[in-house]
């Protein structure tokens, strides 16, 4: 008795083709009961299958379209050599997935003449041992082909309804993704023409295996879409700008090409009515950060936005967030790190200097006015200088004059970076209230530069400090005048300089004098004694930092 040839199963993450493929078919509990025997093309059983015909006739390649299954006795076919091999011949021509040939009163063995053919051809042909009702096999692979494509395109229409309904309520663009990534069941990963990665989604361990090297990666499985990653582009009125792809799934392919496209029509529509097509906006807008209201160009700034957070708050390990740094383009491989924290209204600034000055880094808004700098150096680089010039091109930008560049020290090791991210935001905190607007900063202020409202800010929240506060300005806090305040604050953050004073708010030497003796009278002190200003001094910057 002739032993069947075992039918290899699917590979493990083996991509499934938009049909059932010959090696599935062959697999079912029906087939196997005739006792399938793969004789030539078993390189092929991957191939999918469109349909499943059967037919006798010798010239069947001309009705058929390609992708079929065809099944047939081949008892017109017996004793005709020539016609045996031109039948398998025009089967490939018509591009059919496979043969199958049932053995009987036509073939009791299979023919050697096909066998040959289809091994040139590389066209599966498989044999059936035993007698096999073909409308059986036809009926079920025809239910099982219809069933996967109403599948697909439920699925299709589910992710474009929720999608449409996500938009229409103003949800943000990572909403999206998550939606996309939850149908998926894999990581989905949104890209810039040059693989550059604008946003993620989905279980954060699986996203950042995806990114560890995430450029090789995208640029192999760009080149063939195998290994379960599919891909759509992503364009606007007739221009290409980014790619969605859908990586490692372990579904239906047809499905998840669906899928893809579907989700690659929601984020054009998102960018659409968000950014109304237009590229270089800026990045802020009424819906808030990632919002309706931002542009769609603002994704690389909410990448960055996302990765500086998690750095700041420490909510994912530094180590950890090394593919996700990579995959947006910041370069991590023997660099110097410079933390910067820029304190003002425009977030999109410091990027767009940082693209001005060729600046390797990446920049975005952690709060209303405070953006998040980092800068990745060559270690021959002075990190200083360029630190400096950055800071004094950011400040010459029109009605930039004000903006507070602080700065942690350079680290040459990632792990550093959280910290000297906190330290930079805490610099920029303590220098941020209008009083340093009156003092002569240095392009970019460092934790020396901060001496005591340094300190006086760390500790603004201790209920000692508070009540220390309340109780030392208790005079002009109870009946609040705000002229006296902001007299009071500039002539202690000037070093006591009635001059100065005077200049800055504009009035005269004798009128400064009357408001300098109405504040000693409220708070019942005296402003010439160093100590007794000192202790009015820390209660004023202990108040002006809880205000903050």
């Amino acid at each position: 008795m002739t032993t069947t040839s075992p039918i290899p199963p699917p590979r493990p993450g083996e991509p499934w083709e938009p049909a059932l493929s010959v090696r599935q078919i062959l697999s079912l509990e029906r087939v196997q009961a005739g006792q399938p025997e793969v004789v030539a093309g078993a390189h092929r059983l991957d191939r999918p299958v469109r349909w499943v015909h059967v037919a006798e006739a010798a010239d069947v390649g001309v009705m058929l379209s390609g992708g079929e299954m065809v099944l047939t006795t081949g008892v017109l076919l017996a004793g005709d050599e020539d016609r045996q091999g031109e039948y398998v011949r025009s089967l490939d021509r018509a591009e059919a997935a496979a043969v199958v040939l049932g053995l009987g009163r036509a073939f009791p063995a299979p023919p050697d003449v096909m066998r040959r053919a289809a091994e040139r051809c590389g066209l599966p042909m498989v044999v059936l041992h035993r007698p096999f009702p073909f409308a059986e096999l036809t009926e079920e692979v025809q239910s099982r082909l219809l069933r996967r494509k109403f599948a697909a395109v439920s699925l299709s229409e589910a992710v474009r309804t929720e999608l449409t309904g996500l938009i229409t309520a103003g949800a943000p663009v990572q909403r999206l993704l998550d939606e996309v990534a939850r149908h998926a069941g894999c990581p989905v990963v949104v890209t810039n023409l040059a693989h550059r990665v604008l946003g993620t989604a989905g279980e954060r361990a699986a996203v950042d295996d995806v990114l560890r090297d995430w450029e090789r990666i995208a640029r192999q499985a760009g080149a063939a879409s195998a290994d379960g990653w599919i891909r759509a582009e992503l364009s606007c009125r007739g221009e290409r700008w980014g790619r969605l792809v859908l990586c490692g799934f372990r579904g239906e392919r047809a499905a998840m090409r669906l899928l893809a496209d579907r989700a690659a029509e929601g984020l054009v529509l998102h960018r659409m009515l968000a950014g109304d097509g237009t590229h270089g906006q800026g990045t802020g807008g009424p819906g808030g950060p990632g919002g309706p209201g931002d542009s769609w160009d603002s994704w690389e700034e909410q990448s960055a936005r996302s990765l500086l957070t998690d750095l700041v708050t420490g909510a994912v390990p530094a180590r950890q967030l090394l593919p996700r740094a990579r995959a947006a383009g910041l370069p991590v491989n023997r660099r110097v790190f410079v933390p910067l924290v820029v304190r003002e209204r425009e977030p999109a600034r410091a990027a767009r200097v940082l693209r001005r000055l060729g600046l390797p880094g990446i920049a975005a808004r952690l709060a209303d006015d405070h953006v998040a700098v980092l800068l990745s150096l060559a270690p021959d680089q002075d990190a200083r200088a360029l630190t400096a010039h950055f800071a004094t091109r950011l400040r010459a930008e029109p009605d930039n004059s004000r903006a507070v560049v602080a700065a942690a020290d350079a680290h040459a090791d990632w792990t550093d970076v959280p910290a000297g991210l906190r330290e930079a935001q805490h610099v920029a905190d303590a220098v941020a209230d209008s009083a340093t607007a009156a003092l002569d900063l240095p392009p970019v202020v460092r934790l020396r530069d901060i001496h005591l409202r340094g300190l006086v800010r760390l500790l603004r929240d201790d209920p000692h400090v508070q009540s220390f506060a309340e109780r030392e300005l208790d005079g002009l806090l109870r009946g609040p005048d705000e002229d006296l305040l902001s007299v009071l604050r500039t002539y202690l953050a000037t070093g006591r300089n009635k001059s100065r004073t005077a200049q800055l708010h504009h009035v005269s030497r004798p009128a400064l004098y009357r408001r300098l003796e109405a504040i000693q009278g409220r708070l019942g002190v005296d402003l010439d004694d160093f100590e007794q200003a000192a202790s009015v001094h820390i209660a004023l910057l202990a108040h002006d930092a809880q205000q903050g």
